[in-house]
């Protein structure tokens, strides 16, 4: 893979959630394992400068505030490195504006370039509304750049035909069809035949410009599809040794999608999917066996 392509790079700084959330594509929870440290942070961090245009670092989860020292320090390194910096949270600390102001003042004295708070039904913290709100103002009146992640509810819609007449279901709405949503979200939808599935449209498979980065070193491609594992080798390594007509699950889905990928390994299937991701990730999973240094962790599948 050509290094210049990559921008960013994604820290899971921990798999473990307050929230259980059915549309999680990591299959995230409170029982969920996995934790950076600092030591593996840094050390990433040193190699991603060898990367002439990574420009951004984002320090996701499960929920990165579960770890909060861990989180402003891998900050404080990001602004001594030269990287721009992006939090994802879901806002659980903020039960008061005060105290919402209290977490987020170091990470503003330290500078945060984008803020985003997960904020839609699927969410835990949609139960407690006014955790987001305290965060959002508090965020607002410190000068971070907050914002907000809201995925729709999947909807059934009849798009018109050239005729005028309706066509056949499909499913709208924000949720992609993988992790837990893969399984929770999926009952009574409409489906799409197998063949349809024929390319990926979601992730840059031959040359990502952007890579997350699990606790145990696994580089996802996207999620549950790793490139190489960075704790075994560098950073730099990994993505330089990166060849997508190599990878045994990149290469077949770049062919021919999804459906080329269970035709390859002839996986048994359904006979239809909601979308290319519920195709893929069910095929994935049945070859979690077969290839567990290209698809890991299980976890992430639902294995715990």
């Amino acid at each position: 893979m050509d290094t210049n392509k990559l921008t960013g790079i994604h820290f899971l700084l921990s798999m473990t959630c307050t929230y259980e959330c059915d549309h999680c594509f990591l299959y995230c929870s409170p029982r969920a394992e996995g934790v950076f440290s600092i030591t593996d942070i840094e050390s990433i961090l040193r190699q991603a400068r060898d990367l002439p245009n990574v420009k951004y670092v984002y320090f996701e989860g499960g929920e990165p505030f579960l770890h909060y020292p861990l989180l402003l320090r891998g900050a404080e390194l990001c602004r001594e490195y030269g990287f721009k910096i992006g939090i994802v949270t879901n806002c659980y600390w903020a039960t008061t504006k005060r105290n919402a102001l209290l977490w987020l003042e170091p990470l503003a004295n330290i500078g945060v370039d984008d803020f985003s708070i997960s904020k839609d039904e699927f969410h835990g913290s949609y139960e407690c509304p006014e955790f987001t709100r305290n965060a959002y103002e508090a965020a607002k009146e410190l000068g971070l750049p907050v914002g907000t992640i809201t995925i729709d509810e999947p909807k059934i819609e009849h798009p018109a035909s050239t005729t005028g007449q309706r066509g056949a279901p499909v499913v709208g709405g924000g949720v992609v069809f993988r992790g837990r949503a893969a399984d929770k979200l999926t009952d009574g939808l409409p489906v799409t035949p197998l063949a349809s599935f024929e390319e990926c449209p979601h992730e840059e498979l031959q040359e990502p410009s952007r890579l997350h980065i699990d606790p145990f070193g696994d580089t996802h491609i996207c999620q549950g599809m790793s490139m190489g594992n960075v704790l075994k080798k560098g950073l730099v390594e990994v993505v330089s040794e990166y060849d997508h007509t190599e990878h045994a699950i990149c290469g077949p889905i770049i062919e021919g999608g999804p459906a080329k990928l269970a035709e390859k390994y002839k996986v048994e299937v359904q006979q239809g999917y909601v979308d290319a991701c519920h195709l893929c990730f069910d095929v994935r999973r049945k070859l979690l066996e077969q290839f567990p240094s290209e698809l890991t962790p299980a976890q992430v599948y639902g294995i715990e």
